[in-house]
């Protein structure tokens, strides 16, 4: 028994007529009356009558009904499964973010758009964030988080998901230049900083330096935030770091932000090539960001 007879026998039950059925079918009476004659020898009975009024239902027939009617349905549900599946995005996207963002910004990204393409697989990498851009830059990863730096390269295409308020962070605890900060007016120039390498929060930091009319004494330059934060921690210096890698770090007891002209908060983003949009795995996680 194929789909093909369910297909004639459920036609034939509602049209009465072997004519009508056979025209819509695109086949002869005669190849339909063999078909509906392989069917009865299939079911072992018959299934209908027919006189000069057209084709009646036996109570063979009324009974075989249902449950082809359930099977069609079946097959017809099966169909759409299939083609969903074939439908289904699959393939890898690389993707490149910071420890912190791995655990801040991804969960919830990724939960929505695992929802609708359970099938993309990622393959991620971590790191300073400094590096985003160039990673993109040299094909290293389809995607990246990061924060939207003053000149943006004309390859490569950014859209926002939050803004992020950067602190100026000092040790809680003992320090060789404790006394020296907590003066009514800080000598800034002999006080040591800790400031990234490089990248935005960089660039924010020299901003800030400038407005202060500071030329700091950078005691190191280091690349990765988290690290800052431990640096400030140990009393190594005042650091300049974003606050969702302060607010999340293991050592922030051990941390005081200080309160001083405000840094400019950076915009983060998710970032790929302009080429890479038109790759339907890289458009499907932007469009959900």
């Amino acid at each position: 028994m194929d789909i093909r007879s369910i297909r004639l026998f459920i036609h034939l039950c509602d049209s009465h007529s072997f004519a009508k059925t056979a025209s819509a079918m695109h086949m002869s009476p005669s190849a339909l009356t063999r078909q509906v004659q392989k069917l009865e020898y299939e079911v072992g009975q018959t299934l209908f009558v027919r006189d000069n009024r057209g084709v009646e239902l036996t109570g063979a027939g009324k009974k075989m009904l249902p449950v082809a009617l359930r099977m069609l349905n079946d097959w017809q549900q099966l169909q759409r499964q299939m083609q969903g599946m074939a439908d289904q995005l699959q393939g890898e996207l690389r993707l490149f973010c910071s420890v912190t963002a791995s655990y801040s910004y991804l969960p919830d990204l990724l939960s929505k758009f695992r929802v609708k393409h359970p099938d993309i697989e990622f393959k991620l990498s971590t790191g300073d964030p400094a590096q985003a851009i160039e990673r993109i830059l040299n094909e290293e990863a389809d995607v990246a988080i990061s924060a939207l730096p003053e000149e943006l390269p004309s390859k490569v295409a950014f859209k926002p998901i939050g803004e992020i308020p950067l602190s100026v962070i000092a040790p809680s605890g003992i320090s060789n230049f404790a006394e020296a900060l907590h003066q009514t007016r800080p000598d800034w120039n002999a006080i040591p900083f800790i400031v990234p390498e490089a990248g935005t929060a960089r660039e924010r930091a020299n901003t800030w330096f400038k407005q202060m009319n500071i030329r700091p004494t950078i005691y190191a330059q280091v690349s990765g935030h988290e690290a800052i934060v431990s640096m400030v921690a140990l009393g190594c210096g005042v650091g300049i770091a974003p606050d969702i890698v302060i607010n999340n770090s293991p050592v922030r007891d051990k941390i005081e932000r200080l309160k001083l002209v405000p840094i400019k908060p950076f915009e983060l983003g998710i970032c790929c090539l302009h080429a890479q949009l038109d790759n339907p795995l890289v458009n499907a996680l932007w469009e959900v960001a």
